[in-house]
């Protein structure tokens, strides 16, 4: 199967798991806890059936997803290539039932994605890329549109994303520390997205993330010409460690002094 053929194949398995998704969301749907304390629901477990089963199909690649069984590191450590899913991101916006949330799909090349998909089931929109390619942004059954960062421009306010759901005092130090900002928020990998279609220029997460929240989004963003850097300001990397947390992060559309004192820059390993 060629790339662009996969690429094709996944975003109709994304675009069937946010069918499966709003299929609960216009329902009564209860809501449970995980042993995390984080939300729960039947359009989660749902979402999850529908790309396991698709993905089954498609490709004898290992699949790690949220909803899916727990995998030791031990095995985990061998895999070269993989699928990384997060099948509902955003639990607590589709609770809330704002429509920020979205079904993440990557798939993980020596630690690197190489190719992601990130749907919006509200919105009908889908943002998509495989590495060497562009990033692209598809509305309902319009035409996939090319996306590209935003250039720096000295002549307006920083435009920061936020999440809706959590903030921390750094994030607040660092709007201080730029100045002149816009903030704007917004849940699940929809933040990701804005910085890859140039409508903000800087998303930082200081706070607890997991791998499959950030891997789709981070091949849409870089194959947007944007880059998301830990705070050694190398790209983050997957399936590196025994945990599957991530570092604070950067994701951003050009690489200013404004924000550099907050990261130390380090070369790129993808």
């Amino acid at each position: 199967m060629s790339e662009d053929t996969l690429l094709a194949a996944i975003v109709a398995l994304a675009e069937k798991a946010g069918a499966a998704i709003m299929d609960v969301y216009d329902s009564d749907f209860e809501v449970a806890l995980k042993s995390d304390a984080t939300p729960l629901t039947e359009a989660d477990t749902a979402a999850h059936n529908v790309i396991k089963a698709g993905l089954s199909d498609l490709s004898p690649l290992p699949q790690l997803s949220e909803e899916g069984a727990h995998i030791d590191w031990d095995e985990r450590r061998r895999w070269r290539r993989y699928w990384l899913i997060d099948p509902l991101d955003g639990t607590r916006e589709f609770v809330a039932r704002n429509g920020e949330f979205t079904v993440n799909i990557a798939l993980i090349e020596d630690g690197c994605p190489v190719l992601g998909v990130v749907h919006a089931p509200v919105l009908q929109r889908t943002y998509f890329a495989a590495r060497g390619g562009a990033a692209f942004r598809r509305d309902g059954l319009g035409p996939a549109l090319p996306i590209r960062v935003a250039s720096a421009d000295a002549g307006r306010a920083v435009r920061v994303v936020g999440s809706r759901s959590h903030t921390s005092p750094r994030e607040q130090l660092l709007h201080q520390y730029l100045g002149d900002v816009s903030i704007v928020s917004m849940g699940s990998s929809l933040k990701f997205c804005l910085v890859a279609e140039g409508a903000a220029d800087l998303y930082p997460r200081f706070g607890p993330t997991s791998e499959w929240d950030t891997a789709a989004a981070q091949c849409v963003v870089e194959a947007a010409g944007g880059l998301i850097l830990d705070e050694r300001f190398v790209p983050l990397a997957y399936n590196s460690k025994s945990s599957l947390l991530n570092p604070n992060f950067l994701a951003c559309g050009a690489q200013e002094e404004r924000w550099r004192p907050f990261f130390v820059k380090a070369e790129k390993p993808c």
